[in-house]
């Protein structure tokens, strides 16, 4: 009796299914990569870089550079971690170009420590309206340095894992994680002085 293929295992499996077609030439192979992962792509560049004529010009350098590099993908981990990766490294390498710092200087807060603190069970979304949370969370999160907005946009609308986000970033999972507790932390503070109550 086949031992049944689990989830993950079957992504991996359509992940190198696409990538063999690509490489093989198929038709409409390399079409289908991008429509699958120009989403996730566009959230990445945007929520580094914040201009959409930049944005719009490192997506196409971003999947030209994937199609240029396909072949170094080993089909260990999911194409969509693979891909974001290629994504955030365009992006910072222009926000350095630029001289652009894209995370704010460590304030002395220890990772680990922060480490059970992502989540920290405030549903930050149920204490104000839905319309004036979503005008509230994009101001905010715009406000976030490059790399935070990036991590926050990563873990919480593209659902990575702390681990693919540290891989893609090259960055510790701590320090994912202290990212991650200090864009919330600011999230919070902005909602509840919006509303005229202690943080």
């Amino acid at each position: 009796m086949p031992t049944p293929v689990t989830t993950d295992e079957s992504i991996l499996q359509a992940d190198r299914a696409l990538v063999d077609a690509v490489l093989a030439g198929r038709h409409g192979a390399f079409e289908q990569l991008v429509t699958a992962y120009q989403g996730l792509c566009w959230h990445i560049v945007e929520r580094m870089v914040r201009h959409p004529d930049d944005t719009r010009d490192l997506c196409q350098e971003v999947f030209l550079r994937v199609h240029r590099s396909l072949h170094q993908y080993r089909g260990d981990s999911a194409l969509k971690s693979w891909v974001a990766q290629v994504a955030y490294s365009v992006a910072r390498r222009h926000l350095e170009r630029r001289r652009i710092p894209i995370a704010e200087a460590p304030d002395g807060q220890d990772g680990a420590w922060l480490a059970e603190q992502v989540s920290d069970g405030v549903d930050v979304e149920a204490e104000v309206s839905q319309v004036e949370v979503h005008r509230l969370l994009h101001a905010a999160i715009d406000a976030l340095p490059p790399l935070q907005r990036t991590v926050l946009t990563l873990y919480h609308l593209d659902e990575l894992s702390i681990g693919e986000i540290a891989q893609l970033t090259d960055l510790a999972e701590g320090t994912i994680k202290s990212h991650l507790f200090r864009s919330r932390a600011r999230l919070r503070t902005l909602l509840h002085s919006h509303l005229g109550e202690p943080a």
